[in-house]
């Protein structure tokens, strides 16, 4: 098949989305197939790859308590001609963004003849923006209805639209052998201290002062514990001076991390936390440090719940809850056995999730949708 994936993100920084549609392309070419990029380009991109078809300009706005995107194509005619040349199969639109997804959909759905399949996956879980709640019944009613199906990483984000059409639940895949307990770690950190690991974006979402918070009750007890930030955000510097006024030691702020020294941070950890307090739809750092053989502490919004199951949900935390959070990490600083029975666990419930299955579901999927129009 000619696949082509069609991003509500440009794909010149990392993020979730990004990661998720370079593995599936991936896995798709070592099957035989030719898949293609759809992006808008922003102020990073250079020249489009072979393998990539840019359109228009993208500029980044605040939303969804993070960072969002807004990207448009002027020229619309320049969408449709592309396409009809390159006669895709399949367009599998990557999230559903402002503006360019939606005029590349309009451009597919007037070509005459044979056409692409039209899919979208649904990333995001909208409980994170209180305007994409209020928007989600007429997302429902008018923009899901032009596609041929639909995707969602996870049952959350499945709960918050309604579609009629061929749907099924398929979620973030992690690479097993970037992301396992084998391999370099970062030697500035191996010493006697039990590491305690926060990846993420440094923002309000991401509930970062509440490990914090929770690093401060724990260290008035325990001498050899250090915490390690890895990530960057809007809330760095607060983050830094909250830190720094309270006088908590051993809290290392360590930025962003490159995609070969990130499972190096993992395997560094002793103990991996993540306390989110709403907005996720999945949890991909969680399998990140599971495949890691770590054991995971986090807040149990409802993203992370689908992936913390079983013996993980022993760790889930209300969020906000500093106490709780505080007396979770307690238990697996006090006891080795425990983190290395949890993050086993980890290890194994990870393999569920491997790029190699998450891209034969997808596959399947997309056939069973072509027979559905076939019949």
């Amino acid at each position: 098949m000619k696949i082509c994936f069609v991003s509500a993100h440009p794909m010149t920084y990392p993020g979730g989305v990004q990661n998720h549609i370079l593995a599936l392309k991936k896995e798709y070419e070592k099957r035989g197939h030719e898949v293609k990029i759809i992006y808008a380009k922003d102020k990073s991109s250079k020249n489009g790859k072979k393998d990539e078809i840019l359109f228009g300009r993208s500029v980044y706005l605040p939303g969804n308590a993070s960072k969002a995107n807004l990207s448009l194509e002027f020229n619309t005619r320049n969408i449709k001609k592309n396409l009809e040349k390159e006669d895709f199969d399949v367009l599998h639109f990557q999230n559903f963004g402002i503006f360019l997804p939606w005029q590349v959909l309009r451009a597919s759905r007037k070509i005459k003849g044979k056409r692409a399949l039209n899919v979208l996956t649904l990333h995001a879980f909208w409980d994170a923006s209180r305007m994409l709640k209020i928007l989600s019944g007429f997302f429902s009613s008018y923009f899901l209805p032009k596609f041929d199906a639909l995707i969602t990483v996870s049952e959350p984000v499945s709960k918050q639209i309604r579609y009629n059409g061929i749907s099924e639940i398929i979620p973030n895949g992690i690479d097993l052998k970037n992301f396992s307990p084998e391999g370099e770690k970062i030697k500035k950190f191996c010493d006697d201290k039990i590491n305690i690991l926060f990846v993420g974006r440094i923002e309000e979402r991401k509930g970062l002062i509440y490990l914090l918070k929770a690093f401060e009750i724990l260290k008035a007890k325990y001498k050899d514990i250090r915490l390690i930030v890895v990530g960057d955000g809007f809330d760095r510097k607060k983050m830094e001076r909250f830190a720094e006024y309270r006088k908590i030691q051993d809290v290392f702020f360590e930025g962003e991390a490159t995609n070969e020294e990130l499972p190096r941070y993992y395997r560094t950890a002793d103990i991996c936390c993540f306390p989110a307090i709403f907005g996720e739809a999945f949890g991909i750092v969680l399998l990140e440090a599971m495949a890691s053989g770590k054991p995971v502490v986090a807040f149990s919004n409802a993203g992370y719940k689908e992936v913390l199951v079983a013996k993980g949900k022993d760790f889930l935390v209300e969020p906000k809850n500093i106490k709780g959070l505080s007396e979770k990490l307690e238990r697996l600083i006090q006891n080795k056995e425990l983190r290395e029975s949890l993050g086993n666990w980890g290890r194994i419930e990870a393999e569920k999730y491997s790029w190699l299955k998450i891209a034969s579901k997808s596959l399947n999927f997309y056939d069973k949708v072509i027979k559905s129009k076939s019949q």
